[in-house]
């Protein structure tokens, strides 16, 4: 550990805590039981935290990322409600997704020949794999193409290339703002097949309706379908998270299955209703 603990990490009365500034009138604070990892990258903070209650967790800048106890929650979600809309997914892109977790779940499907997984901090990768394998399964499948670059610029470089991408972005706080733009969603719009679809996370329908209707408006402009889904992940702040998929031809189909995967969280019944929304977000995301 270092010497010198960074400010969101402190010690009271012999225990140690993490602090989260989520909002100006929000902290989130976890009993954490010892540091495993503690470096900085060339972009951010990097830790591996080991709590009470939600075990092994990733941190990059004093943000919890993932954790053992709830990231496979957000990584079946974000990865197997696409790939069971369309009937033949074979070459995904993953923009983000250090954590390993999202092509952990896209890897249990025959079908995908190859995964490009375009993430810019390496160090991430590496310690994800080392220190949390809850989340990443140390990660080696041939398959994965592990691209250490910026998924903007990479994105931009692609053509009628994937039938899948999926973008596992943090929150739009610095270089990752440039993931919810209108410009980067259509470089993936022009990189997907014909019959291509996109998925992101667009945050907390609770605390981040403006950028949850920024992102859901923008895809609509720009895909023949749109949606947006939700599950409930313990540690991001309101619990409530949103999925938005937008599709060049797919819809979601109500015999959308799972199939045989092994799965923590996700069923086929979940699948199928998970984009029934709460009636707040379908006022504001003006949905009959």
């Amino acid at each position: 550990m270092e010497k010198q603990l960074p400010s969101y990490l402190t010690e009271k009365n012999g225990e140690l805590w993490l602090t989260e500034d989520e909002r100006d009138n929000l902290k989130i604070s976890y009993r954490i039981k010892n540091v495993i990892y503690s470096g900085q990258s060339m972009f951010q903070h990097v830790m591996i935290l080991d709590s009470y209650d939600f075990g092994r967790m990733l941190v990059l800048d004093g943000v919890v990322q993932t954790t053992a106890m709830d990231g496979s929650i957000y990584n079946e979600m974000i990865s197997h409600v696409p790939l069971s809309i369309h009937p033949n997914p074979q070459k995904v892109l993953i923009i983000g997704g250090g954590d390993c977790g999202v092509a952990r779940e896209v890897c249990k499907y025959s079908t995908v020949t190859n995964i490009d997984m375009v993430e810019i901090d390496e160090l991430v990768v590496k310690v994800c794999k080392k220190y949390l394998p809850e989340v990443s399964g140390n990660l080696s499948d041939p398959r994965v193409n592990f691209i250490y670059d910026d998924g903007v610029a990479f994105a931009k470089r692609k053509e009628q290339e994937y039938d899948l991408i999926i973008v596992d972005s943090s929150d739009p706080v610095g270089p990752a703002t440039a993931l919810f733009e209108k410009s980067f969603y259509q470089s993936l719009h022009r990189a997907l097949k014909d019959d291509g679809l996109m998925v992101c996370q667009s945050q907390s329908p609770i605390f981040h309706m403006n950028v949850l209707k920024q992102s859901y408006n923008r895809i609509r402009d720009l895909f023949k379908e749109v949606s947006m889904y939700t599950a409930v992940v313990p540690t991001y702040p309101g619990g409530l998270w949103s999925f938005t998929i937008g599709s060049k031809q797919f819809v979601h189909p109500d015999s959308a299955k799972v199939q045989d995967k092994e799965t923590y969280y996700v069923n086929d019944e979940l699948i199928q209703r998970c984009f029934i929304l709460p009636q707040f977000m379908k006022e504001q995301l003006n949905i009959k």
